[in-house]
């Protein structure tokens, strides 16, 4: 029997490493970081660990709001979302993620994609819209 995505990626620790690197990486990309300019980042890395654990076969379980519903009325445009990918590819680089895997995750991430974009555009560096109502922060 074949180990799991979430085992090969080295377990709950790595994930959570490359998941801080991911989001200090989108938060100085000024491609992107707009449209975080809303997000409670503890809350957005919570949901995120949780999301690649259970998308990777691990024990964790996605709580948050589905894709759509998170990123409803953000705007998000197809370059945006090239540019969160790339973002990721980076990461997933720096920590020596085998391309197999990486293209495990992207798999996995890759159908995501029309539930988060909303406009047809290469367009980066777009402004979040003035009535995007983000999640409120986590309580801890």
């Amino acid at each position: 029997m074949s180990s799991s995505l979430y085992e090969r990626l080295g377990g709950m620790e790595a994930i959570t490493a490359v998941i801080d690197d991911f989001r200090d990486r989108v938060a100085a990309d000024t491609r992107i970081n707009q449209k975080f300019a809303r997000t409670d980042l503890g809350r957005l890395k919570k949901m995120l660990v949780d999301q690649v654990c259970e998308a990777t076969g691990g024990p964790c379980r996605y709580t948050g709001r589905s894709m759509k519903e998170a990123h409803a009325g953000m705007g998000v445009t197809d370059g945006e979302f090239a540019a969160l990918v790339g973002d990721l590819v980076a990461t997933l680089d720096r920590f020596k993620v085998p391309k197999a895997e990486q293209n495990e995750i992207l798999g996995v991430l890759g159908p995501l994609k029309p539930e988060i974009v909303e406009v047809e555009s290469d367009a980066t560096g777009t402004p979040l819209p003035a009535g995007y109502r983000p999640a409120p922060a986590l309580v801890s």
